[in-house]
């Protein structure tokens, strides 16, 4: 028999599959879910590909499955597979948030935690009752996973990494407000500069050296204004508590600033100093842009977004 016409050795769609979403969530159970198959399945479909290969591909560690190089080899090769049997097939994707019950993975700063998301999520119990979300935090890794299936959106004002391959949209623009308790003892209805930089203040690291507390930094500097910072928190969500138990102030992004002052009962004060705006954004892998399911939850975002 002429070899070239034995297929017996070749994989099959579902283990092209496989690699490649292993590949995104370097888990087994999230494997699973996404391909509609038990775990026990998902591992014999796994020893099967070893196997025929040779080799492990995937080293489980402490966190997650480690693709090894042959893995890293093959996965690129599966992907241009099953990219070019599905523009062969003609067939086209289709989501119905009605009945699906796929989960979507967004990279998001903590802030979204009480912005955008829960009125997303209310809209999404509506129309998408099936449908579960889960949020993952902005690193380093956002990039990845967005290119590998790994997340489906980023969204946030400073993700790194979003250059070549990344679609993005800009949602709203953000300005700067200050936040002091009601009940300061100094600081009542106005911030001087003057009281600015004689106030003690708690800060926020997120971003890194591209961040919210990067931009303020940077404006201070530049405008010779000196910031006291007695505190630096990793993220939002605990400004609220300690600024209305304390007679810190701070500078915030007007978005999570109002609601964080909403939900403690703290003044909104104008900032004395002038701070450069900036836009979130949503993004998202070009290998995605046309994928229904994608487009779906970008319209829900930038809707709720507002």
């Amino acid at each position: 028999m002429d070899d070239r016409t034995d297929s017996s050795g070749y994989f099959d769609v579902k283990q092209l599959q496989l690699l490649d979403v292993l590949y995104a969530t370097r888990s087994v159970t999230k494997t699973a879910e996404r391909l509609g198959q038990t775990q026990p399945t998902i591992s014999t479909w796994l020893k099967q590909i070893r196997d025929k290969v040779g080799d492990p591909l995937f080293i489980r560690t402490a966190k997650e499955m480690i693709p090894t190089p042959r893995a890293d080899m093959m996965v690129e090769k599966a992907r241009e597979i099953l990219e070019a049997m599905r523009q062969i097939s003609g067939t086209v994707p289709h989501f119905e948030p009605s009945t699906s019950t796929r989960i979507f993975r967004m990279c998001a700063p903590d802030s979204a935690h009480i912005t955008m998301i829960p009125r997303m999520l209310q809209c999404v119990r509506e129309i998408a009752p099936n449908v579960q979300m889960e949020t993952l935090p902005v690193s380093e890794n956002t990039a990845r996973l967005l290119e590998e299936g790994g997340a489906d959106l980023a969204y946030g004002g400073f993700i790194p990494g979003m250059e070549t391959g990344f679609y993005q949209q800009a949602l709203i623009k953000q300005d700067f407000i200050c936040l002091a308790s009601t009940d300061h003892p100094r600081v009542r209805g106005s911030l001087s500069l003057d009281d600015y930089q004689r106030e003690a203040h708690v800060a926020v690291s997120y971003g890194g050296i591209h961040g919210v507390n990067a931009l303020i930094k940077s404006a201070l500097h530049a405008q010779h204004v000196e910031r006291r910072v007695l505190l630096t928190l990793t993220g939002f969500l605990g400004i609220g508590k300690v600024i209305a138990s304390t007679d810190l102030i701070s500078t915030l992004p007007r978005n999570i600033g109002e609601t964080l002052a909403r939900q403690n009962g703290l003044q909104v004060l104008d900032c004395p100093v002038t701070i450069p705006s900036y836009m979130i954004k949503q993004y998202w892998h070009s290998r995605y842009h046309r994928d229904p399911g994608n487009q779906w939850l970008r319209r829900l975002c930038s809707q709720f977004a507002e």
